[in-house]
């Protein structure tokens, strides 16, 4: 089955928590760090837990998240 890896570009985030609300999976979480606009930024609460649907990707306002396919497993 292929994985899924998001990335998250956690100095473009400005914490609006739209991709977490958005995630079908509840894959994404607050991180208890600050970013460089001082707020809590999104990161992965489980991982290899990405289907790969891109609701997060669509929603998120500042384009932070790219969504990587992995290789299939043999």
């Amino acid at each position: 089955m292929d994985k899924f890896k998001v990335a998250i570009h956690k100095d473009r985030c400005k914490g609006c928590g739209l991709c977490i609300f958005y995630c079908p999976l509840n894959h994404l979480e607050q991180s208890d760090c600050l970013n460089k606009r001082g707020v809590k930024f999104a990161v992965e609460s489980k991982k290899n837990a990405c289907i790969g649907c891109g609701a997060c990707f669509f929603i998120c306002p500042e384009a932070c998240i790219e969504i990587y396919e992995g290789k299939k497993k043999k």
